[in-house]
């Protein structure tokens, strides 16, 4: 197993960098690669490889790898309403999704009803601790995540079942990275040459979900890891797939990624959960891409305890061009109101409040001027 650093030594990077530049000539431009995961985005900026690749002749594009950024505004509302509408009720949730600003403010903001709070928590499992310290409080965890969160957010449902804590449930916003991959294909809208597939996702899935992007599309795709050596040997891999007419689903991250995932994490998954047709910011409603919870565990689901009614509006807020960033159609920089009336201290809108945002990531590592 490779140690880490080499992933970062300066003459690799540089080694890599210019196989790239090298294969790059012997094919057409412009060679466009989304990559889908919010952490891929952030090593990018991070580690400057976007203005090195941009040299070489690879446009690196942000695609709908961010949780917090992707889920709509109705379902933050629902939050909401939560919280500010129901005594006793702590509604528990991750930092970052605190800040997403919507038609009616944001959870940081939110004025809770009588003996209400909202508590941010590093990790579902506190959510569960807190139903089980505070028996007199509902406690609902408004969890998001995409396949790498979800079998943790599943073991939290299934325990609450076994130890019958009628105090607690889930607000969730569960999605799956395939279904909207086929979407942007289907657009049309952004003309890429491959994809970035996520190594953490890809650690529970495996490779198999990917395959129709090749099979019917015709379209290159390499699981990725994290470091700036894993990202340019996944652009190398894309690169060769092309010139060799023969795409496929490459695994670059075979250190922590196996052909078929994680087995154990995906039968929980189908234990608890079950598809359904969900609503992405910016890109609407996909069919297959969100799950629900069972009906079996539907008295720990948000949604059905507290007879909620979501409607999907995708409407963000106005002048927000959130839901352009995550189809991959705008850069960050391009949108009037980046790093003018949307900052990190006054977002707008949810890709400049998360760690795997694309707007804050542009704004952290390139600069207000980027």
């Amino acid at each position: 197993m490779a140690r880490t650093n080499e992933f970062r030594d300066k003459k690799v990077i540089g080694a890599l960098l210019a196989r790239i530049a090298e294969n790059k000539r012997s094919l057409p431009s412009p060679c466009r690669i989304m990559e889908v995961c919010g952490t891929h985005t952030m090593t990018v900026h991070r580690y400057g490889l976007q203005s090195m690749l941009e040299k070489a002749g690879i446009e690196m594009v942000s695609g709908p790898g961010c949780p917090v950024c992707i889920t709509p505004g109705e379902v933050h509302e629902a939050a909401i309403r939560l919280v500010t509408e129901n005594e006793n009720v702590i509604l528990a949730t991750f930092g970052d999704m605190t800040r997403v600003p919507t038609h009616l403010g944001s959870l940081q903001n939110a004025v809770p009803a009588k003996g209400s709070a909202v508590k941010i928590v590093y990790s579902p499992e506190e959510s569960l601790d807190l139903a089980r310290q505070k028996r007199n409080k509902e406690i609902i965890f408004f969890g998001v995540g995409f396949e790498t969160t979800i079998p943790s957010i599943a073991v939290m449902a299934k325990a609450a079942a076994g130890e019958e804590l009628s105090n607690y449930s889930i607000l969730s916003a569960l999605w799956l990275i395939p279904p909207p991959l086929r979407a942007i294909l289907e657009s049309g809208e952004v003309k890429l040459s491959g994809f970035l597939y996520p190594g953490h996702v890809s650690a529970i899935i495996g490779q198999e979900p990917y395959a129709f992007v090749a099979r019917e599309f015709g379209f290159p795709g390499v699981i990725a890891g994290f470091e700036p050596g894993d990202i340019l040997l996944g652009i190398i891999s894309i690169l060769d797939q092309i010139r060799e007419g023969r795409p496929r689903v490459a695994n670059e991250y075979t250190r922590v990624v196996r052909p078929e995932g994680n087995p154990v994490a995906q039968a929980l998954m189908r234990e608890v959960l079950e598809p359904k047709d969900a609503c992405w910011r910016g890109l609407g409603v996909i069919p297959g891409s969100g799950l629900k919870f069972k009906a079996e565990y539907s008295a720990y689901d948000a949604e059905v305890k507290h007879d909620l009614r979501i409607t999907a509006r995708g409407i963000d807020l106005p002048g927000c061009r959130c839901g352009e960033v995550l189809r991959g159609i705008l850069p960050p920089s391009r949108c009037p109101l980046f790093a003018k009336k949307c900052t990190p201290e006054s977002p707008c809108g949810p890709c400049m409040v998360s760690f795997e945002g694309a707007c804050l990531v542009h704004y952290k590592y390139r600069g207000p001027k980027s």
